[in-house]
């Protein structure tokens, strides 16, 4: 197969993070969809030439997938290669509430049924750790099953950014999605090695103001950082995260209760240590200096569109792997389906409401009714779960996704143009 330029669409595109890594990967932007006015004022200042859209990603007056893909009308358009995105973080995130298809910013489901107007080639949607907890078992299998529906073969990881050269504790959950014909030869990107530590990775600019004490700092901040929190618009301004983590960054030197404006100049003296400023963080979440990569906006935003971000050097790694395949470049493995939530899949699976136990029996594993049972309220939480009571016994039948897909009279349609000023 001969070599190409492969083309994306990357939605919730942000500051650029994942445009970043992707570009560097090989890909180029067909188009890119982004909400924050600041962030799409960023990717113009960095890349006038791509195709920016400022809004909600799901509104059609921003974009129409159809527009992008084969058809009747376009029988020659040649299908993207890659559908790329870090959708709402907010929906599944550990310190949040988890209302995952209830929260009115899950865009997650709506992304995947785009992938059967789309036709796309390959697909990577990235998103927090918390949305790798049990509690979402059954949200990832009606991920997988849409996708393998499309005729895609998908899997999901739990990436660590540290891996990938980023000198931060950044744990990413990935869905990767290829078809039939392309998925075997898709290989999870093998870790680089340790990367630098928070005070190798910033020493010269904590010294670029004159301070004398750049490099016993260093010296001190002697490990990665914990994981950048950018925050969001309900919250004040910028500080680099909840107060285990503060408690982590002052262990290293760095006071955590905001973030500078500058470099500490010459004879500074700190209780803690010196704040970070946007540019340190930038090289924390991965970008290099050789990118020259120039932030809009006041400082809380861009430390925020920084926070936010998904690490360049993961987005590369990620798109090379994927490049790999699509261009058949690996050796081809043999792909299994796997199964997040066995409970979920007996319940979809079967025409009629089933019991407990014969749940129990449908998932073909050795798992206990009270197992079953707290299984199920999980599920519900993103599900229609019908109970049937009867004299003899009380059986359950999975009823409709609770999540946005695209679908009129959802309440999402009420519920974002009213929180829309503190979505970010």
């Amino acid at each position: 197969m001969s070599e190409r330029q492969l083309r994306v669409i990357e939605i919730c595109a942000g500051a650029g993070g994942q445009a970043l890594g992707l570009e560097k990967a090989g890909f180029e932007h067909e188009l890119a969809i982004e909400l924050d006015p600041n962030a799409v004022k960023t990717l113009q200042a960095n890349r006038p030439e791509w195709k920016v859209e400022q809004g909600d990603v799901a509104d059609p007056s921003i974009w129409n997938p159809a527009d992008y893909a084969p058809s009747d009308e376009h029988p020659d358009r040649e299908p993207i290669d890659l559908l790329a995105g870090g959708v709402p973080c907010p929906p599944f995130t550990i310190a949040g509430k988890q209302l995952g298809a209830n929260d009115e910013r899950d865009l997650f489901a709506w992304a995947v049924e785009q992938v059967g107007v789309l036709k796309p080639r390959a697909v990577m949607l990235e998103n927090v750790r918390g949305l790798s907890m049990h509690r979402f078992a059954a949200y990832r299998q009606h991920v997988l099953n849409e996708l393998h529906g499309f005729g895609y073969i998908a899997e999901w990881k739990l990436l660590q950014a540290s891996h990938f050269g980023v000198p931060q504790l950044r744990p990413r959950f990935v869905l990767v999605a290829l078809r039939e014909e392309d998925a075997p030869y898709f290989h999870w990107p093998e870790p680089i090695g340790t990367p630098p530590t928070v005070g190798k990775t910033l020493r010269d600019l904590m010294a670029s103001d004159g301070w004398e004490g750049a490099d016993a700092w260093a010296d001190q901040a002697n490990s990665i950082a914990p994981t950048i929190v950018g925050g969001s618009k309900k919250h004040g301004g910028a500080d680099l995260g909840p107060t285990r983590a503060k408690k982590a960054w002052a262990l290293m030197g760095v006071d955590a209760l905001g973030v500078a404006n500058s470099a500490p100049p010459k004879g500074s003296k700190f209780a803690v240590g010196p704040k970070l400023t946007c540019e340190m963080v930038a090289l924390l979440q991965g970008w290099k200096p050789e990118d020259e990569w120039e932030f809009k906006g006041g400082k809380t935003s861009v430390y925020r569109q920084i926070g936010n971000a998904f690490p360049p050097p993961v987005a590369e790694a990620l798109g090379g792997a994927i490049k790999a395949a699509l261009l058949h470049e690996t050796e081809p493995l043999q792909r299994t389906k796997s199964v997040h939530d066995p409970v979920y899949q007996a319940l979809r699976d079967s025409d009629t409401p089933l019991t407990l136990n014969q749940i129990v029996k449908a998932t073909g594993l050795e798992i206990r009714v009270e197992d079953v049972e707290r299984r199920l309220k999980h599920l519900e939480l993103d599900f229609e779960i019908e109970m049937i009571e009867t004299a003899r016994s009380r059986k359950y039948k999975l009823g409709e996704f609770r999540a946005f897909r695209g679908q009129e009279g959802h309440i999402r349609h009420q519920l974002f143009p009213k929180n829309l000023s503190k979505i970010s």
